[in-house]
């Protein structure tokens, strides 16, 4: 890979839908598990579910808010990558390179990708990137098929 190759990233509002109906009716349930077993005989198997809850609860927002829509100042707007590094850039303009041990870790369903490296601080950072977040189906597939070549 000689040249430079940049992706822009657009909110996944088809995604968005798919995580409420798979994040909703799990936080739910756990939710209803806990109070079953606080208002039950078992208060220390309540607290297991309610951390479950909490957990299934923060990763459905971030992933629906940060990733799917791209509301956070943290959420990723820009992929770049460069013959020595992988650039990222963020809603709030602040610019993430990835300079030593990059990797590209693909999925089975070919529906996302992840990449993970140590930016120039030194800190290990990783990130995921879903098919709807591309402009096309071709991008995504063009995106993949360069972290893939780069990183065999």
């Amino acid at each position: 890979m000689a040249q430079t190759i940049q992706f822009e990233l657009i909110p996944d509002r088809k995604g968005v839908v798919w995580d409420l109906m798979l994040y909703i009716p799990t936080v739910i349930a756990l939710g209803s598990i806990a109070a079953s077993f606080w208002y039950g005989q078992d208060q220390n198997m309540a607290y297991v579910f309610l951390f479950l809850t909490t957990f299934f609860l923060i990763a459905g927002v971030n992933r629906v808010f940060k990733t799917r829509l791209m509301l956070f100042p943290s959420s990723l707007t820009t992929l770049t990558l460069t013959e020595q590094s992988i650039n990222l850039m963020q809603r709030n303009g602040q610019a993430i390179s990835l300079v030593k041990g990059q990797k590209f870790y693909s999925d089975y369903a070919g529906k996302s990708f992840g990449i993970s490296g140590i930016d120039g601080s030194g800190k290990q950072l990783q990130f995921v990137f879903l098919k709807g977040q591309f402009m096309s189906p071709e991008k995504f597939e063009a995106a993949k098929e360069a972290l893939r070549n780069r990183y065999k």
